[in-house]
C-alpha cells in the first residue's frame, strides 16, 4: 500500500503547530461553556457553531487523509470521516430545529445524523488493516475484545443504562435512541481498544488510532451525560456536556492531520513479550474493573440484576476460554521449542562430526601446541601426510621432532605470536618424513590461547613439496630452451646483467653470438625433426668447446650465445670463439647422413673504462653489439668470428634512419623519375626510355639508387615504390605522346623479384595501363635473372599472364646470373639487356668481347632484341654495331635526365640534330 509522505521533521513541526492551535480552541470552548461568560445566548451560539465547525473540519481532514492511502486504509479513514460528517450534519439539523422551532424533540431528524456516526465509525475502525497474526493469536485477540466489550457493557449498564431506564421517558423510541448513544460509544471504544491491542507500539499508525480512541471516549462521556439529562429533561445546548463532543472532534482532527512517518525497522516489528504489555494486560484490567464495579454496586444497592449476572458469567467463560487457548498455545510453543532444541542439538552434533571428519581427512595437518611447543592435540591426518601416528606426537615437544634449523625457526614463530591474541604468521620449513625423505611444509601459526575452546597455538601444516617441485620445473622451463636444455634469452640476459654488475676492475665480460650457416637448407630438405636433432648436437659441441663456468644459451632457431668472463689481459674469449668455429668443422651424423654446417660468431667485449670500444652500457647493448658483429662475420663468408666495431652500430643507425625517411619519401613527393633514352643502333633515333628512380632527400641531397634500392628490397618498400614508378612512367609517356602528337614511346620499367612474390602483380599492371591509357605493347617490364630462378612455376605463370596483356618482357643485366638456356627458352622473354660489365672493355681482345658477341648471337637465334647498357665510348658503340646489337644505352648518348629534358629530345624530329643533342648531353 503506497502512501504520501513528507520529511519527518517538517511534518511533525507543522502538526505540532496545529496541535497547539486546536488545544487553544478547545480550552477556549471549554472555558466559555463551563463559566457561562457572556450569558446563556452566547454559550448557546458558540456551542452550536463550534460543534458544527469542529465536526465538519474533522470530517474533511479524515477524508483528505483517506486520499493519502490506498486499499483498506483509505476505506477505513473514509468511513470514519463520513461518520464524523454524519454527526456534523445532524448537529446542523439540530441547530436549525432549535433556531426555527424553538426545540429539538427526541427523537428528531438530527438523530439520524448522530446515529450515522455510531454505525459508520465502527465500520471504519474495523476496515483499517492490522498486523498479520496467526490463527491462535487472532482467536486470542477476539476473546480479548469480547472480554473488554463485556466488561464495558457491564460498567455501562451499572452507571448509565439502568439509571436511564429507571428515569424513564416520553416514549419507548426516545428511550431507545437515548440508549443507542452510550451503547454505540461502548462498541466504538471496544473496537478502538481491540485495534490498539493489535497494533504494535512502534507501528506507523498507533498514535493516530490512540487519538481516535481518546476522541471516542470523550464522545462517550458527553453521550452518557446527554442521554441521562435528555431523559430527565435537564439537557440544554451550550452546557458543559458539549465540551466532550468538541474535544472528541478535536482529537479526531489531530489524528487525521498527524503526518505518516517512515516504517520502523523490520527487526523492531518482531513480536516479543515485552513489546505489547498494553495488549496483554488490557483484557484483565477491563475484567477487573467490571468485577470491582459490580461488587461495589451490589454492596451499595443490595440489588440483583439478571443482566449483571449473565454478563459476569459470560466474562468467566471468556476468561476460561482464553486460559485454555493460552494453555494450548503454551503447549504448542513448548513442543516447538523442544523440537527446535532437538534439531539444533542434532545439527550441532552433525556439524561437530563433519568438522572432525574434515580435520582428520584434510590435506592440512592440524596441531595444537602450548607456548613451550608441547603438542596438546594432533589430527590423525599427520600419519597420511608425514607418516607419523598422531599418538606418537601428542605430548612431545614439536621442536624436538624437527632438525635444529627448522626447530629454531618454529620456536621463533611461536614466540612472535604468543603475546598477541589471534595473531598469525606463516613460515616454510623442511620437515623429514618418517621414511627419511625431506618434505617442504607450509605452516600457519595462529594464537588461540585466549579461546577457551582451544587454549593453545594452532598450527595448520600442509605438504607443499609437489608445489615447490612444480614451481622449480616452471622456473626451469621459463629460463631454459625446451629442445637443448640450454639457457634461453631471458636467463642469458640475467646472467649477462649479473656479470656486468659484479665485474671486477681487472676482468672483462664477453658475449659471443653464433648463427649457423646452412641450417635453413637442412630444415627445408630433411625436415624440422632432422633440424632439431642437428641443433641438439650443435648444443653439445658448444658446451664441450667452452670453459667451465661459461654460460651457453640458445635464443631460438639456429641462434646461440656464450657468456665468457676473463681477466683483462687474457684472450680466452677469442680462443673459445675459435674452438667453436673449429668444432663445427666436423660433420654431424643425423639420420645416417653426414651434415656440414658452419657458424658465424660475433664477439662483443665489455672492458674496464670501455677502452676496447664496446660502447655498451648494459646487458642489452652488449648482446646487441655481439649480434651486429655476427652479421659482419657472415659478410666475411662465414665460418669465422668478428669483433664488434662501433662503426657497425653507426651503419645500422644510419640504415634505420634511411629506412624511416624512405617510408615517408613517397608521401612527401621526394622521389622523382629520370629517364635514360634507348637508341636504335641503325639510325640513332630515340625509340624509348628507361625510367630510373631518384631520391632528392631534403637534408642529404640526392641519394644514389644503390644506397636505397637494396634497402627498399630488404624492407619490402620496393613494392609500393615499384607501383609508383610504374604508374608515373606510364603517365609521363602518355603526356609526351599528347605533346608530340605521336604514339607513346617505349617505356622500360624495372620490376623487383619482391613484386613477383605478390600474386596481384598482373592485376596491378592491368590497372595502371587502364588508368593511364598506356598501350600495353609500349610498356617493357625489366627483371633480373633471379626471377627465373626463384619460384619458377609461379613466376612463369605470372610472366605468361603479363605477356597475354601485351607488354614486352626483358631480362636486365643478362649474363651476370645463373640462368640456363632451358629457362630462357621456357620464359616468354622479348629482350636481353647486356650488362655494362661486358660492354666497358669492348674493343680489347678479351673474353668480355666474346661474351657480349655470344649474347647478341643468342638473342638473334632466339628471336630476341638485345640492348647494350653502359656505352661510354665510340669504340664500344662501333663494336656493338658490328656484332648486330639492336639497341643501346649509355652516357655516350645521354645520362638519365628529368622528364622535361627528356621531352625535348622527343620534340626534335631531325635525327641528325637529335644525334648532336645527344652528344651534347653526354
Amino acid at each position: 500500500m503506497a502512501t504520501i509522505t513528507e520529511p519527518p521533521a517538517t511534518g511533525l513541526r507543522r502538526w505540532a503547530r496545529v496541535s497547539v492551535a486546536v488545544t487553544v480552541l478547545a480550552a477556549a470552548f471549554a472555558l466559555v461553556l463551563s463559566t457561562g461568560i457572556g450569558g446563556p445566548d452566547t454559550s448557546l451560539a458558540i456551542s452550536n457553531l463550534g460543534l458544527c465547525a469542529a465536526a465538519i473540519t474533522a470530517a474533511v481532514c479524515c477524508l483528505v487523509r483517506a486520499a493519502m492511502f490506498r486499499g483498506r486504509r483509505r476505506a477505513g479513514w473514509a468511513l470514519i470521516g463520513l461518520g464524523v460528517l454524519s454527526w456534523g450534519l445532524g448537529q446542523v439539523t439540530a441547530v436549525w430545529l432549535e433556531t426555527f422551532t424553538g426545540s429539538v424533540p427526541l427523537p428528531s431528524q438530527a438523530d439520524l445524523g448522530y446515529l450515522g456516526m455510531v454505525l459508520l465509525t465502527p465500520a471504519g475502525l474495523l476496515v483499517l488493516p492490522a498486523a498479520a497474526q496467526t490463527l491462535a493469536n487472532r482467536a486470542r485477540s477476539v476473546l480479548d475484545g469480547l472480554m473488554v466489550a463485556a466488561s464495558l457493557m457491564l460498567m455501562a449498564w451499572i452507571f448509565v443504562v439502568e439509571p436511564i431506564i429507571e428515569a424513564g421517558g416520553d416514549s419507548a423510541l426516545g428511550l431507545a435512541v437515548s440508549l443507542a448513544y452510550p451503547l454505540g460509544d461502548v462498541v466504538i471504544v471496544t473496537i478502538v481498544i481491540y485495534m490498539l491491542a493489535l497494533q504494535r507500539r512502534t507501528g506507523r499508525h498507533f498514535t493516530q488510532l490512540a487519538l481516535v480512541g481518546a476522541g471516542i471516549v470523550a464522545f462517550a462521556v458527553s453521550d452518557i451525560g446527554y442521554a441521562y439529562l435528555n431523559l430527565t429533561g435537564a439537557y440544554h445546548s451550550g452546557g458543559v456536556t458539549d465540551i466532550g463532543w468538541f474535544t472528541g472532534f478535536a482529537l479526531i482532527l489531530l489524528a487525521a492531520t498527524r503526518p505518516v512517518t517512515a516504517a520502523p525497522d523490520s527487526r523492531s516489528a518482531e513480536p516479543h513479550l515485552g513489546a505489547q504489555p498494553f495488549g496483554v494486560l488490557l483484557p484483565y484490567v477491563a475484567v477487573l474493573g467490571a468485577l470491582v464495579t459490580s461488587v461495589v454496586w451490589f454492596a451499595r444497592t443490595g440489588q440483583s440484576s439478571a443482566f449483571v449476572a449473565y454478563t459476569r458469567s459470560a466474562l468467566i467463560l471468556l476468561i476460561v476460554g482464553r486460559q485454555l487457548l493460552t494453555l494450548l498455545e503454551n503447549r504448542g510453543l513448548t513442543r516447538n521449542l523442544e523440537a527446535r532444541v532437538a534439531d539444533r542439538t542434532a545439527e550441532l552434533y552433525a556439524s561437530e562430526q563433519r568438522f572432525h571428519a574434515l580435520v582428520q581427512h584434510s590435506s592440512d595437518v592440524v596441531t595444537v601446541v602450548g607456548v613451550d611447543s608441547a603438542v596438546l592435540y594432533q589430527s590423525e591426518s599427520v600419519q597420511r601426510v608425514f607418516g607419523y601416528p598422531a599418538q606418537v606426537l601428542t605430548g612431545r615437544r614439536l621442536t624436538g621432532v624437527l632438525h635444529a634449523e627448522a626447530a629454531g625457526r618454529l620456536a621463533d614463530a611461536l614466540r612472535s605470536v604468543s603475546g598477541r591474541p589471534y595473531a598469525s604468521t606463516v613460515l616454510e620449513l623442511t620437515v623429514r618424513h618418517r621414511d627419511r625423505r625431506l618434505r617442504q611444509a607450509e605452516i600457519t601459526v595462529t594464537n588461540l590461547l585466549g579461546d577457551p575452546n582451544v587454549g593453545g597455538l594452532v598450527l595448520n601444516t600442509r605438504d607443499i613439496s609437489e608445489r615447490k617441485e612444480l614451481q622449480e620445473q616452471l622456473v626451469h622451463e621459463a629460463y631454459h630452451d625446451a629442445l637443448t636444455q640450454l639457457a634461453n634469452r631471458a636467463l642469458f640476459r640475467e646472467r649477462v646483467a649479473e656479470a656486468l654488475e659484479h665485474r671486477a676492475d681487472d676482468s672483462d665480460v664477453t658475449v659471443l653470438f653464433l648463427d649457423l650457416d646452412g641450417f635453413k637448407e637442412v630444415n627445408d630438405s630433411l625436415g624440422h625433426l632432422a633440424g632439431d636433432m642437428l641443433l641438439v648436437q650443435v648444443a653439445d659441441r658448444l658446451t664441450q668447446s667452452v670453459r667451465e663456468g661459461d654460460v651457453v644459451a640458445r635464443f631460438g632457431g639456429d641462434e646461440f650465445a656464450v657468456l665468457i668472463r676473463t681477466p683483462t689481459a687474457d684472450n680466452d674469449a677469442e680462443a673459445v670463439a675459435q674452438r667453436i668455429v673449429d668444432g663445427l668443422q666436423e660433420p654431424f651424423r643425423v639420420e645416417e647422413r653426414d651434415l656440414h654446417v658452419r657458424g658465424s660468431i660475433g664477439l662483443a667485449l665489455f672492458a674496464p673504462g670501455d677502452t676496447k670500444g664496446s660502447h655498451a652500457e648494459d646487458a642489452e647493448q652488449l648482446m646487441r653489439n655481439a649480434d651486429l658483429a655476427m652479421y659482419k662475420a657472415k659478410a666475411m663468408g662465414g665460418c669465422a668470428y668478428a669483433r664488434y666495431d662501433p662503426q657497425m652500430l653507426e651503419g645500422l643507425v644510419e640504415r634505420l634512419e634511411l629506412e624511416a625517411d624512405l617510408r615517408l619519401a613517397l608521401d612527401r613527393g621526394e622521389l622523382k623519375l629520370h629517364y635514360q633514352p634507348t637508341i636504335d643502333m641503325t639510325d640513332s633515333r630515340v625509340i624509348g626510355f628507361e625510367a630510373l628512380v631518384r631520391w632528392q632527400h631534403p637534408t642529404r641531397g640526392m641519394i644514389p639508387p644503390m644506397d636505397f634500392i637494396p634497402l627498399a628490397e630488404a624492407t619490402g618498400l620496393i613494392v609500393p615504390l615499384g607501383r609508383w614508378v610504374l604508374e608515373e612512367a606510364c603517365r609521363q609517356a602518355m603526356a609526351w605522346a599528347e605533346q608530340t602528337g605521336q604514339p607513346p614511346v617505349k617505356m622500360a620499367v624495372n620490376v623487383s623479384v619482391r613484386q613477383f612474390d605478390r600474386t596481384d602483380l598482373v592485376a596491378e599492371v592491368r590497372d595502371v595501363l587502364t588508368r593511364t591509357g598506356m598501350p600495353a605493347d609500349r610498356l617493357c617490364l625489366e627483371m633480373t635473372e633471379s626471377v627465373l630462378m626463384t619460384d619458377t612455376e609461379e613466376n612463369l605463370a605470372q610472366l605468361v599472364q603479363l605477356k597475354t596483356l601485351g607488354v614486352t618482357l626483358a631480362i636486365d643485366d643478362f649474363g651476370t646470373g645463373y640462368s640456363s638456356l632451358a629457362y630462357l627458352r621456357r620464359f616468354p622473354v622479348d629482350t636481353l639487356k647486356i650488362d655494362r660489365s661486358f660492354v666497358e672493355r669492348l674493343g680489347e681482345q678479351n673474353d668480355d668481347a666474346a661474351l657480349a658477341s655470344t649474347i647478341v648471337q643468342l638473342g638473334q637465334s632466339l628471336g630476341m632484341s638485345t640492348v647494350a647498357e653502359g656505352i661510354e665510348e665510340y669504340g664500344q658503340l662501333a663494336a656493338l654495331r658490328a656484332m648486330g646489337c639492336t639497341f643501346a644505352q649509355g652516357f655516350y648518348f645521354s645520362r638519365p635526365v628529368p622528364a622535361a629534358d627528356a621531352g625535348r629530345l622527343l620534340l626534335d624530329a631531325s635525327p641528325d640534330l637529335l644525334q648532336n643533342r645527344l652528344l651534347e648531353n653526354r
